[in-house]
């Protein structure tokens, strides 16, 4: 069994040898993760190009890595790509990255081009800045999130610079965002998409797939998922997808550096665990017996207390754990009474759904994961 960056080390094929494949997908959708500014062009009508061995450049080391989550795994996929006789000459542009505390807008992507001309677009999932992270909580009761209406703008600015087929992919909520702009986008440029990659990556709100645009592009979404997946059940999603094979355990798993990889593709298995289904069955009815203005509520609030300190991503909370977790349990101790009690109330109900869950495993009909989301 292979990683993402061990297929990028050994996968000699091009692409005219092996096609553009959904593990191909998984990892340009990672690459997307490392921040390119000053290395690849940006959107203009004169369109300029890189390729992937032109960003191997230790003097911009330090910011390509800055926000990533896994910068060492993150680090040695590109010396992978940039060395691959597969990867190491498709050209990338139209990079964008752009972060607005006060929209509450965490949002990149980058655009790559293979050797047939074809266009895959990759959106960045969310980065480790706390902002990104409050905005995929919006989700559960705003609709659009600012993120989602910057993918489909940037949809169509591709569209428009770049002729021939569309590819669309990312990873956690950038999967959400390629399947949000292929059903928001007009039907001519609807009818050059030909795949949509949805690596793991979270629902909508309910009701909102309920359009002729998701319709029309339902079939030709590919959604991989982990064994242990919470991230890519939550809310309403597509309803048909394949189960990888993981490295790690529970929530761990929704990291792609841990999917399993077995003769250039993905190892699968069946079925989603019987724990991810029980957590999953939880937390879909927790969130459906909330009212938006709760979603909202618990949101604000959450995020508040983890805004306290003076950090603006999760690795700069814990690596001055000491001052920022102060912080964070200082302002935990100023909310309001009502507030706590709101808190405990959500907890408990949380808490009480599970342990049914749990208890009610053998009662639980046989469920194929295609009905649990």
């Amino acid at each position: 069994m292979k990683s993402i960056i061990e297929y990028a080390e050994t996968e000699f094929r091009g692409f005219d040898a092996h096609p553009f494949s959904p593990v191909d997908s998984l990892v340009l959708s990672q690459f997307a993760y490392i921040g390119f500014d000053e290395l690849v062009p940006g959107i203009s009508a004169h369109l300029e190009y890189v390729t992937i061995g032109d960003c191997l450049k230790a003097e911009h080391f330090t910011s390509m890595f800055i926000e990533t989550r896994d910068p060492k795994n993150n680090r040695a996929l590109l010396f992978a790509l940039a060395a691959s006789p597969r990867f190491r000459d498709l050209k990338m542009t139209c990079y964008i990255n752009e972060y607005d505390a006060v929209k509450e807008k965490q949002f990149s992507a980058v655009t790559f081009i293979l050797p047939d001309s074809s266009v895959y677009i990759a959106y960045r999932g969310t980065d480790d800045t706390i902002i990104g992270w409050k905005e995929d909580f919006n989700m559960a009761f705003v609709y659009p999130v600012p993120s989602q209406e910057r993918a489909l703008w940037y949809l169509l600015e591709i569209s428009a610079l770049l002729p021939g087929r569309l590819i669309l992919g990312g990873h956690s909520k950038g999967g959400n965002l390629a399947v949000y702009s292929a059903f928001t986008a007009p039907e001519a440029v609807q009818n050059r998409i030909e795949i949509i990659y949805d690596h793991d990556g979270p629902g909508f709100r309910e009701g909102i797939l309920d359009c002729e645009g998701y319709k029309s592009i339902e079939p030709r979404i590919r959604k991989t998922i982990p064994q242990f997946s919470l991230i890519g059940m939550l809310l309403e999603g597509h309803k048909r997808y394949t189960v990888v094979e993981s490295n790690r355990m529970g929530i761990m798993q929704h990291d792609p550096f841990s999917w399993k990889i077995s003769n250039s593709g993905f190892a699968t298995t069946e079925e989603v665990s019987d724990g991810a289904k029980y957590v999953n069955r939880a937390i879909r009815d927790w969130i459906g017996s909330l009212s938006p203005e709760d979603r909202e509520k618990f949101v604000d609030l959450l995020f508040g207390v983890l805004d306290a300190g003076d950090a603006k991503t999760f690795s700069e909370i814990t690596s001055e754990w000491r001052k920022n977790f102060s912080a964070i349990f200082t302002a935990f101790r100023e909310v309001d009474p009502q507030m706590k009690k709101f808190i405990r109330e959500l907890i408990k109900d949380f808490g009480l759904l599970l342990v049914h869950n749990l208890r009610a495993k053998r009662k639980l009909p046989q469920t194929s994961p295609q009905e649990l989301n």
